[in-house]
């Protein structure tokens, strides 16, 4: 059986939209709180979606509940980047993403070091106006998971740079992260 959670109504809709969408049952709540009962052999986060949850206690909240609802064969599967500390300057950031002759996309970033914090604006200018679209995550370092794991009573299975489990180093940008029970 597959369930999903998301705390965004928008989403599910799109999910609804696609063949087969209708047919999946979606809880529309937090994903630390984890509103959904019974066991289940597989729970993901993928694409960063750990980050979405802007402090660590509520990160370490994600894991125990989705402890919780692990049956005891049961995987926990996260996929997230890894922080590269380099793209600041002085803890910021300024991009052009795009430019033409009548707009531009910029991108602003302020990195918050002490609470493993990012914030960003995607400002595009056109014709139109000026347009926002906000971006706020709280990164984890891949060791930092696998303690919240390990408070969560689960523990570190295998780890890799990507999906087509290539050797976990360090300089991978990204890691696929897989948790068992203890």
């Amino acid at each position: 059986m597959v369930e999903g959670v998301d705390a965004s109504a928008a989403m599910v809709e799109r999910l609804r939209a696609k063949p087969g969408g209708e047919s999946i049952p979606v809880t529309i709540g937090d994903m630390a709180q984890v509103p959904v009962s019974g066991r289940f052999r597989l729970v993901y986060l993928v694409a960063n979606t750990l980050f979405g949850l802007l402090s660590q206690a509520r990160q370490a909240e994600c894991f125990r509940n989705v402890a919780r609802v692990l049956n005891p064969e049961g995987m926990f599967v996260v996929e997230c980047f890894v922080p590269d500390l380099t793209r600041f300057d002085r803890d910021q950031r300024v991009q052009a993403l795009a430019v033409t002759e009548d707009s531009a996309i910029i991108e602003v970033t302020r990195h918050d070091l002490a609470n493993q914090r990012i914030t960003t604006q995607i400002i595009t200018l056109d014709e139109t106006g000026t347009h926002l679209r906000s971006v706020a995550l709280r990164y984890s370092w891949p060791s930092e998971m696998d303690l919240m794991a390990s408070g969560a009573g689960l523990r570190l299975r295998e780890r890799h740079s990507d999906w087509r489990r290539q050797p976990f180093t360090s300089a991978s940008t990204s890691h696929v992260s897989v948790y068992e029970r203890t």
